[in-house]
């Protein structure tokens, strides 16, 4: 037997009695969602090559660090893994012979184990363009230009407003006359 509708005063009186169901909750944040996966795989893996890049000097010391570099990390399918050094010329033969206690600091940083083997490529380094007075790729500074010419460039310069595009243009034209004369 069907049953009768209710009119449009019951039908309000039975929704204000009654609670409808409450939306659905939003999902939680991704960051909050993935953190306990980032950590086991952060404790798995490790930092790599990135995290020794980032704190090479201390783990080498500087004097080793102004000429090496690490490059990258090669997984083993079994045992430690073998790091890859990219070394400056003539100074592969002083981190061959310092081999064992790089490894050994590389391995107090990423963990027990985790490099059994070094690899030396030698190379520039890619890092660090230009370094300090210890450095083995210093530039020398450039001459400076005659007078004459340094006057001839301010001059046929002196229709520009004064900013950034001028001072750009000085020294382009400062290199130009040099590569010139050169």
């Amino acid at each position: 037997m069907a049953r009768p509708l209710p009119s449009a005063q019951e039908a309000l009186r039975i929704l204000a009695a009654r609670r409808t169901r409450p939306p659905p909750r939003p999902p939680p944040p991704a960051g909050r969602a993935l953190t306990k996966t980032l950590k086991t795989l952060d404790a798995k893996f490790g930092h790599g090559v990135n995290g020794l890049k980032a704190r090479w000097s201390e783990i080498v010391g500087k004097t080793l660090a102004r000429r090496t570099e690490p490059s990258k990390l090669i997984k083993a399918r079994e045992g430690g893994a073998a790091l890859e050094i990219r070394v400056e010329g003539p100074s592969a033969t002083l981190v061959q012979h310092q081999a064992g206690d790089i490894l050994a600091r590389v391995n107090l940083f990423l963990g027990a184990g985790a490099v059994s083997k070094l690899r030396i490529v030698q190379g520039p380094l890619r890092g660090l363009p230009e370094r300090g007075a210890g450095g083995m790729n210093k530039r020398r500074p450039k001459p400076p230009l005659d007078a004459a010419d340094e006057q001839a460039l301010e001059a046929s310069l002196n229709d520009f407003p004064e900013g950034a595009l001028k001072t750009a243009l000085i020294r382009l034209g400062r290199e130009v006359i040099r590569a010139e004369r050169g």
